[in-house]
């Protein structure tokens, strides 16, 4: 399964969530698998959208044919786009799938990782941090990303904020330890986001 993740900034608000609605013609492309988001709990103004490809080979298709006519509807409402793909390289909890009814947060983390410590990072992901995550109960389901250029995503999804705060309180510093995460990760940058409904595919 191939991650699409794509972070703006919104300058026209209105015009931005009438558009992310006109993303619902998704819904018949060949190998479309879902698509959610919402706003930055820290950043101004920030918004993230999360789309579930089959294959890149579906993903490069879409993007070849209907893209820019779905897109249309958003021009001038955002500025900074950043968008990078990633494939889907284990679930954290099991069994992953793009639904995100019964979640109202997302806890993405974005991780450069020393190449030679790659795999040592991967392994530490599956042993240490997974089984922490997985036993939250608030944690409804999660996966682990993979980029060319040891480039992670770590994604969860969330009950409420609540939940998250406790996972948070208890364990990160521990685990963190645990895992050796300082030695591995050259460069880490993460967010919260706030699950907008409307915005889900």
């Amino acid at each position: 399964m191939l991650v699409k993740w794509i972070r703006c900034t919104v300058v026209d608000r209105r015009g931005f969530e009438r558009g992310q609605r006109k993303w619902a013609g998704l819904l018949g492309e060949p190998g479309f698998r879902g698509q959610g988001g919402g706003w930055s709990r820290t950043r101004q103004g920030v918004a993230h959208v999360f789309s579930f490809w089959e294959s890149r080979a579906f993903y490069d298709s879409f993007m070849a044919r209907s893209h820019d006519r779905l897109a249309a509807s958003q021009a001038g409402t955002f500025t900074n786009a950043q968008v990078k793909l990633f494939d889907h390289r284990f679930d954290v909890k099991t069994g992953f799938e793009p639904r995100f009814t019964e979640c109202d947060l997302l806890r993405v983390a974005h991780c450069r990782v020393h190449a030679e410590r790659a795999e040592h990072f991967a392994l530490m992901q599956e042993k240490v941090w997974n089984p922490a995550m997985a036993g939250s109960p608030g944690m409804v389901r999660g996966l682990f990303g993979e980029a060319p250029g040891s480039e992670f995503l770590i994604l969860s999804m969330w009950q409420s904020d609540a939940e998250h705060g406790k996972y948070r309180a208890e364990r990160v510093e521990r685990l963190s330890l645990r895992a050796q995460t300082e030695a591995d990760v050259a460069a880490l940058s993460g967010d919260i986001v706030d699950m907008e409904k409307g915005w889900t595919v």
